[in-house]
């Protein structure tokens, strides 16, 4: 673990693997919030309960492009670094990066 290198892909790794779980969770959240605001329309909520659980919304809507654009950094990154050190290709951290890489993939929509 002394090579900076394999160090390097263990960050970039975390960081891709956090953002992909981060834009799954802010996309639930939108759809939550879409149907906690039809039940409280359905339920004849107050217009100010209803304006702040919008607002709670666009929030949420606004977090997940920049997720995808941080993800999308972040994995060419990883992606980068990885096709540089193809001579570290049997080392755990190298494959764990690839594995992360091809989970990410089905949030970039590659």
């Amino acid at each position: 673990m002394s090579d900076p290198r394999i160090k390097q892909i263990k960050i970039k790794t975390g960081v891709v693997k956090r953002l992909a779980k981060e834009k799954i969770v802010y996309e639930k959240e939108v759809e939550t919030q879409k149907s906690r605001i039809e039940k409280l329309k359905s339920q004849g909520e107050d217009d100010h309960v209803l304006r702040k659980q919008e607002e709670v919304l666009q929030e949420s809507l606004m977090m997940v492009p920049d997720c995808q654009r941080r993800l999308i950094k972040a994995f060419d990154e990883l992606t980068e670094i990885l096709k540089n050190e193809t001579e570290l290709k049997e080392t755990e951290e190298y494959i764990a990066a690839d594995t992360v890489l091809k989970e990410a993939q089905a949030q970039l929509g590659r």
